[in-house]
């Protein structure tokens, strides 16, 4: 059984390198995991790529990272027993009552300890949900992050209610893929920009009402913009929301360091609402969503785990249309 196994394959940041990340990227053989009191042990079927896994390689952490650390956020998996579980990605202190991502020493798989990109996993006991039956696993393997913290942008903070317009920054990355899926479903009008044809065409069959270039002047200012690159798009985003509108942002991966014409904020009353992922509440609300509305979360690119690094480089080049997911064995898609 896999009990026995003393060995397992994994994706995993051996050192950690700012400027050229990709060189402390490994792919091999490590222990299989402990597994500790009150956690369970997950074989993995799939586990998915985010840019988080980049920040790792370059050693950028919400907390101060060891190596190697086995890489991957998310993922879904089987028990002991069979079942199929999908994991809730974030993890508080002993004791922590309240919002998760709130606490202040939270943190995700692959921070403080290994990641999903594995043969297994260990996983506290309370991260366990089980998967579904209307979800398969490489669908599944998406929610914990970049659809997690798409539900939280849109249903909690954006105030946005069905009908409303919102402006997705972006049309391939996977927070920005789940928005537009998530708000179509919702009954938003969906705007969204991209910055090639194919970018945006894909948005379109997404549910995007309208699609338009990367920086263009929208016909309309809309009542909630949802930017996940940061610095690149943000006075953008500051010009396309309405007054009294919302901006939700939740990455930076263009700089973290925000233009703003705090001018505009003040006399147009602008909210800003910054999202890290989700609480354990939201996940099981967006597992329960997807399936009711059957929604297919856009899934770019399936490779097996032994080609993890080509998955992460995928990822980092930005050359993605929708999640990159890695499979262990055969898994239905």
């Amino acid at each position: 059984m896999a009990s026995e196994a003393k060995s397992m394959l994994a994706v995993y940041a051996e050192k950690r390198d700012v400027d050229n990340p990709l060189t402390g990227l490994t792919v091999g053989q490590l222990p299989t995991p402990r597994i500790p009191e009150c956690w369970v042990r997950v074989k993995i079927e799939a586990a998915t790529v985010n840019y988080h896994d980049v920040f790792t390689l370059k050693g950028i952490g919400h907390h101060p990272i060891t190596f190697p650390r086995i890489l991957g956020c998310e993922g879904v998996g089987t028990l002991d027993d069979g079942s199929r579980a999908v994991i809730y990605p974030v993890m508080i202190s002993p004791g922590y009552i309240g919002d998760e991502t709130k606490d202040a020493k939270r943190n995700v798989f692959s921070e403080l300890v290994d990641g999903t990109m594995a043969e297994y996993v260990a996983v506290p006991r309370a991260n366990i949900l089980l998967l579904p039956k209307q979800i398969d696993p490489v669908s599944g393997a998406v929610l914990g992050i970049a659809w997690l913290t798409a539900y939280r942008m849109l249903f909690t903070k954006s105030g946005l209610r069905p009908g409303q317009t919102m402006l997705v920054q972006g049309s391939s990355g996977g927070v920005s893929t789940a928005l537009i899926q998530l708000g179509a479903a919702a009954g938003m009008r969906v705007f969204t920009t991209g910055r090639s044809p194919e970018k945006r065409k894909l948005a379109g069959s997404l549910g995007a009402e309208r699609t338009f270039e990367s920086g263009e002047t929208l016909p309309e200012q809309v009542d909630a913009v949802f930017d996940t690159s940061g610095a690149a798009t943000w006075k953008h985003s500051v010009a396309s929301v309405k007054t009294g509108g919302t901006i939700v942002i939740c990455g930076g991966h263009s700089g973290f360091e925000l233009p703003t014409d705090s001018f505009r904020l003040i006399a147009d009353q602008l909210s800003i609402h910054g999202v890290y992922a989700g609480t354990i509440d939201e996940f099981r609300s967006l597992v329960s969503f997807v399936a009711a509305k059957n929604i297919k979360p856009c899934i770019g690119k399936v490779l097996p785990l032994s080609e993890g690094a080509e998955a992460i480089r995928l990822v980092s080049e930005g050359k993605t249309h929708g999640k990159v997911v890695l499979t262990v064995g055969d898994v239905a898609v």
